[in-house]
């Protein structure tokens, strides 16, 4: 392993990464360090190319300290989609989607909970907490079951039913809450208190980022080294875009890709955009967003815990931050199945209503190479198609 400590980004206190710690003193968030001269003398891109296709191909990189601890449900690396009839008709002739609806739970969830449930039974943790807006809690539910982990999940009493039922059938504990994400985490700070049980909300441990930066290092390696011109992501918690500029910045230490990164995009919905709020009034950090409402369910985090790391995202890419309407969320994800037969989640298609916004403003141009992160597939949000085909009776011609 070349995990060297754990460091805060806010007070940059280090901690030993062998004990099972939560956030800094200061109360900020800890991101795992590497010996990053030792990854780029020991790999090399051909090295990796001939590695099976899964997020573990990245093994120097995580923080699995032994290969036995490791938790694999089939982790493939997921593809790169051309938006070749989309692309065009909307100003973005070099626009791709990265689709992480293949991944096991059917989201980008899978790669923070393989890591971190990975991480968590290598530190000998025998029950895992945490709040969820849904598909987070549907993701480590699992893995806490092939791990021997007991899992203790509290959601809001409106998360998608099949959230719920993926819990369930996981046998983790679950717990509804009438109210949002924020009363989730009050609870399960409370329990964490009073137990002793390991906090796995969100940025709460070190390693579900380490997952989630993954999505960074395949899309690096998926473009050749060659870093396209923007990615555009949905950003409630943060964790995934926190974990794309973590990666784009040890993959530039390494010398693997050039200074110049990607300008990365967070993307909230009107009904639920601290983030977007901060950024617009140059801000380091957030404040809590009332009456948090949107139809992408993973978008409704009132106030992140780390918000000030999104924001240095964004400003150190020369990104930005956009806010779109749960009506063009649902436009978008209808454009993206009936012109190219994806079926996203409303988090993604939230991430082409975004792209379309700012190409009409002119922030993105024709001639850049535009990513799209759908975080999960449409399949698990069924509700949002409201039309009913016409009925037919036996004998009916068409």
């Amino acid at each position: 392993m070349y995990v060297t400590h754990l460091e805060c980004p806010k007070c940059e206190l280090t901690y030993e990464s062998e004990q099972p710690i939560q956030l800094c003193t200061c109360g900020a968030p800890l991101l795992v360090g590497y010996d990053l001269d030792r990854v780029r003398d020991s790999l090399s891109k051909e090295v990796l190319a001939s590695r099976k296709p899964t997020l573990w191909r990245y093994r120097e990189l995580l923080p699995i300290r032994k290969d036995e601890n490791i938790l694999s449900l089939g982790e493939s690396m997921t593809p790169v989609l051309p938006l070749g009839r989309l692309g065009p008709e909307v100003g973005m002739p070099h626009l791709w989607m990265k689709d992480e609806g293949l991944l096991p739970t059917g989201t980008f969830k899978a790669r923070g909970a393989a890591v971190g449930v990975s991480r968590a039974r290598e530190l000998g943790i025998k029950v895992l907490a945490m709040p969820t807006n849904g598909n987070a809690g549907a993701a480590w539910a699992a893995y806490c079951a092939a791990a021997g982990i007991r899992a203790v999940i509290v959601m809001p009493a409106d998360s998608p039913a099949i959230n719920r039922k993926e819990c369930i059938i996981a046998g983790a504990s679950l717990y509804l809450v009438n109210g949002r994400i924020s009363d989730a985490g009050k609870i399960i700070r409370e329990a964490v208190d009073r137990f002793g049980w390991y906090d796995a909300s969100t940025l709460k441990e070190p390693y579900r980022i380490e997952g989630k930066k993954t999505m960074g290092l395949e899309l690096l390696e998926q473009f050749n080294w060659q870093a396209p011109d923007v990615i555009v992501y949905p950003t409630g918690g943060g964790v995934g875009i926190i974990g794309i500029y973590k990666a784009l910045k040890e993959l530039r230490t390494m010398g693997w890709i050039g200074e110049k990164l990607p300008r990365l995009v967070a993307v909230q919905s009107t009904g639920c955009a601290p983030i977007v709020k901060a950024w617009q009034e140059n801000r380091k950090e957030s404040q809590f967003w009332e009456n948090a409402h949107t139809i992408a369910f993973g978008l409704t985090v009132p106030h992140a815990l780390g918000d000030f790391l999104v924001l240095e995202a964004v400003r150190e890419t020369n990104g930005c931050a956009v806010a779109v309407a749960d009506e063009d969320i649902l436009k978008a994800q209808q454009m993206l199945a009936q012109k190219e037969g994806t079926f996203v989640c409303p988090e993604g298609a939230a991430t082409l209503s975004a792209a379309m916004k700012l190409a009409k403003e002119g922030w993105i141009t024709p001639q850049e190479q535009i990513v799209l992160l759908n975080t999960g597939t449409g399949l698990k949000y069924a509700e949002t198609v409201h039309s009913d085909p016409p009925l037919l009776q036996p004998g009916d011609r068409l």
